[in-house]
């Protein structure tokens, strides 16, 4: 039977422009009490951790967020400004009934985002999150307030940073130092703003960070992953070896190596599997992707004798299917890289630090390590949309996608997917031929923009 349709979450919790319909303090209120109400333990004092990043609109969500929740008899506890994984890190570390991330990720600072991890660090799943949004409806959850001392506690943990920046150092190999390195980190003015050059600088490197001024309306403005070029810049002229660009919640990372060449999540995951191949702690043998992933990744994987298996876009179905096949190594094109031997979720500082590792344990520079992924020729075009009909539904959409389907065969792909946590559409092809699939990316998003297009 088909799960009905969730309204409020999208692929990474609910997102939208912050102080309009979704995202409220009024709807966050409604949201802190559901999520109390299904999460609350047998705990004498059950409790629910809340972290965020460095938006502006941060204050007025976690007010609302803690009030609900104190409501329904829970304790909140508030981290701070702490990256996203290390809000899952802090959930499980804590034995917390659950985790509470108020960012949007890599969205400009106007918008803003609730996502949840569970007591394991794991982020909901659909059925959980169906379930909260059904008790956001109406009056049911009134009947459950807490009276009297049940009413919960909000207090602040002071030392999570702290914490987080211990857990992060004892994922990087105790034999090796980053001593002599020379590392560029942008910190997007996000949520890794500390945690990051901290981490990097304890661990030897001589750091230069950029994007660690947060002032509530610059994180992602111009910086991080979503302008990795800006790094680049900064590496080649501090001539560094490597630099480290992370987005604003900091669960990915893109890299570029000593030159200035930018390594993507696809180039990542190729060079961490081979690794983890020769040593015989790849899980299975295989890696987990989405459909963004490049073919080449595919091709590349498949020489070393590693599968490779696609998942929805998201790092939450990547996870999903992580967990599902007992693999230990997935991600994203886009930097999230999760590595289930260390964190539950995709961390950004983590996949930074396991490359950083190969770098000194094999003696070899970023560019040397990045080699032998083969793009196929792709393009990807995104376009906003004023609403999210099934693509079936759209004649001159579905259309243009059945030419190009028609005509790539099985000489390329052809993914054409909304955006889980912005109002766009995105259209990706690759192949080998440059020409015929810039052509028919043009065409579809053209059919699109037509339809349904702002």
């Amino acid at each position: 039977m088909s799960q009905a349709p969730r309204k409020l979450f999208g692929t990474d919790g609910i997102r939208g422009l912050a102080n309009d319909h979704p995202m409220t303090p009024e709807m966050a209120l409604q949201l802190g009490r559901a999520v109390a109400h299904v999460f609350k333990s047998e705990h004498s004092r059950p409790r629910i951790v809340i972290g965020k990043d460095t938006r502006l609109s941060n204050y007025m969500f976690e007010t609302a967020l803690q009030a609900g929740i104190c409501s329904m008899g829970v304790d909140a506890v508030q981290l701070g400004v702490l990256p996203t994984p290390g809000i899952a890190f802090m959930t499980t570390g804590m034995r917390a009934d659950a985790g509470v991330v108020i960012s949007a990720s890599h969205n400009p600072y106007e918008d803003n985002g609730i996502k949840f991890f569970a007591a394991d660090g794991y982020k909901l799943p659909d059925e959980v999150e169906l379930q909260i949004e059904a008790l956001m409806e109406g009056d049911s959850l009134l009947a459950h307030r807490a009276r009297g001392d049940e009413i919960g506690r909000a207090y602040r943990i002071e030392d999570a940073v702290g914490r987080y920046v211990v857990f992060l150092k004892s994922t990087f190999p105790k034999q090796l130092e980053l001593n002599g390195l020379r590392v560029v980190v942008d910190c997007a003015n996000g949520a890794a703003y500390k945690v990051a050059p901290e981490v990097l600088y304890e661990l030897g490197a001589e750091v230069f960070a950029v994007g660690t001024q947060p002032n509530g309306t610059n994180i992602n403005d111009g910086v991080g992953a979503l302008y990795p070029q800006r790094v680049a810049e900064r590496v080649k002229e501090l001539r560094a070896d490597i630099g480290i660009a992370l987005d604003g919640d900091a669960d990915r990372c893109i890299l570029c190596d000593e030159n200035g060449r930018i390594v993507d999540g696809d180039a990542i995951l190729l060079m961490l599997a081979r690794a983890m191949k020769a040593n015989g702690t790849l899980a299975h043998d295989t890696v987990v992707t989405t459909t963004m992933s490049n073919l080449g990744l595919e091709r590349a994987l498949g020489a070393l004798g590693v599968k490779m298996e696609r998942a929805n876009v998201g790092d939450r179905y990547v996870v999903e299917r992580m967990r599902e096949g007992g693999f230990n190594l997935g991600g994203e094109q886009s930097g999230h890289i999760i590595l289930n031997d260390f964190a539950t979720t995709g961390d950004g500082l983590i996949a930074a630090l396991q490359v950083l590792a190969l770098m000194v344990g094999e003696k070899k520079p970023l560019s040397e390590l990045a080699r032998g992924l083969v793009r196929v020729p792709q393009t990807i075009k995104s376009l906003r949309v004023t609403s999210k009909p099934p693509l079936e539904t759209l004649p001159g959409a579905s259309e243009a996608i059945a030419n190009a389907e028609r005509e790539l065969a099985s000489r390329g792909r052809v993914v054409v997917r909304y955006s889980g946590t912005e109002g766009k559409c995105r259209v990706m092809i690759e192949g080998d031929d440059r020409d015929l699939i810039d052509a028919h990316a043009n065409a579809i998003a053209a059919a699109i923009a037509r339809e349904i297009g702002e």
